[in-house]
């Protein structure tokens, strides 16, 4: 039930992450040692360290770096196909898969990784993360020390990764308590998991396949397959 073939559809990428993972949060702990061992840098002929790129650039592999994206770091690896649109900003470490997008005002922080096709979008902002392919996060998300399946974020959500106390992340599930040894932890989002506008997860958040947060929702704890969570409202309109 908590292991990482329990969420997501098997890869190369997915077992590198996850090789010595016995629950699935164990994940975000091992991004920069899988960027590591995978990482083929190829933007330093393009772009020098904290620069910005002057002209339409297309790499060998047939990624396009717009102009006005600007790499921090050349421990970048462009994947081919990719996108890389004006104004974004990428610091190193980073693997940003084939095919995926990194739109205009995107902020990738540093060990993040992308399997193919996914999308980090307009005012969206990603640190030590992994988006394991077909990730959509397409509009002003926040996406901090997190592990994400084939998922689509809608706009505004956040999934945060530090508690206002200064203690320990532990997940609760069915009356049992596990200590997952990190002080930043944001959300485990199994494949299928969407979310609405303006959700937002606790720290230490983990969604198995296919759950639906509605947008404007406070989530926190384990969900499991299939499930919907949504916010009851009472409106009250008057003249």
């Amino acid at each position: 039930m908590l292991k990482p073939a329990d969420f997501f559809t098997d890869s190369e990428l997915c077992r590198s992450l996850f090789s010595a993972a016995q629950y699935v949060w164990e994940g975000p702990a091992g991004i920069a040692s899988c960027i590591a061992a995978r990482i083929n840098p190829n933007v330093e002929k393009i772009a020098r360290n904290g620069t910005v790129v002057t002209e339409d650039c297309t790499l060998p592999n047939g990624a396009l770096v717009h102009a006005g994206a600007c790499f921090a770091g050349n421990d970048i690896e462009i994947g081919c196909g990719a996108v890389i649109e004006p104004g974004a900003y990428i610091r190193g470490p980073a693997i940003i898969g084939p095919d995926s997008e990194v739109r205009h005002g995107a902020y990738i922080r540093g060990d993040v990784i992308t399997g193919h096709g996914c999308v980090i979008g307009h005012a969206t902002e990603v640190k030590n993360s992994a988006l394991l392919g077909g990730s959509k996060a397409g509009h002003f998300a926040y996406i901090g020390d997190s592990i994400l399946g084939e998922v689509n974020l809608g706009a505004g959500t956040k999934l945060a990764n530090l508690k206002i106390l200064d203690s320990e992340i532990v997940v609760r599930i069915d009356g049992a308590t596990y200590n997952t040894g990190q002080r930043k932890f944001g959300a485990i989002m199994g494949d299928g998991c969407s979310t609405g506008c303006n959700s937002t997860t606790a720290p230490g958040t983990v969604m198995a396949r296919n759950v639906l947060l509605y947008p404007g929702v406070y989530a926190s704890g384990y969900y499991g397959p299939g499930e919907i969570v949504k916010l009851i409202q009472n409106i009250d309109i008057r003249s």
